[in-house]
């Protein structure tokens, strides 16, 4: 089907520290907050994809340790994977997409980051098992099971 809608797959990353914290950044091109991540390329797994991503962004090294939650962007047609991992190593540097990082406590994300993203990273720390599955429209959170 030629004209079937397209859709792009996301990769984010909830990287948690010992202190419950989570890593956010904050992006060049519109100043948001946001968690490390990116569009996969084609020929890459997830998780290589993940790496990549972080890598690029931030200068860390990260072990992705289990797929928190799975979100769709409905007006833009991304699927995002959103995955629970720790630092392994590197050192947070700016770069040509983030100029700085922030380490926030679940309490903290709410007043820095859009509902769409604090979300991301509220399911990530409240993980227990089961991946949220959640819809939104770029900014809010329309529909969860």
């Amino acid at each position: 089907m030629p004209d079937a809608p397209k859709h792009s797959v996301s990769v984010a990353a909830a990287v948690i520290d010992q202190d419950q914290r989570v890593l956010v950044l904050r992006r060049r091109d519109n100043g948001r907050w946001e968690p490390p991540g990116g569009i996969l390329e084609l020929s890459e797994s997830i998780a290589d994809g993940l790496r990549r991503e972080v890598r690029e962004e931030t200068g860390l090294r990260i072990q992705p340790e289990t797929l928190t939650g799975v979100y769709k962007n409905l007006p833009r047609g991304i699927v995002a994977l959103v995955f629970r991992c720790r630092a392994a190593g590197g050192a947070l540097t700016p770069t040509d997409e983030a100029d700085d990082f922030r380490w926030l406590h679940r309490s903290q994300l709410a007043a820095a980051l859009t509902p769409a993203y604090a979300v991301r990273l509220t399911d990530a720390l409240d993980y227990t098992g089961s991946a949220s599955i959640r819809t939104h429209d770029g900014e809010h959170v329309l529909a969860g099971l």
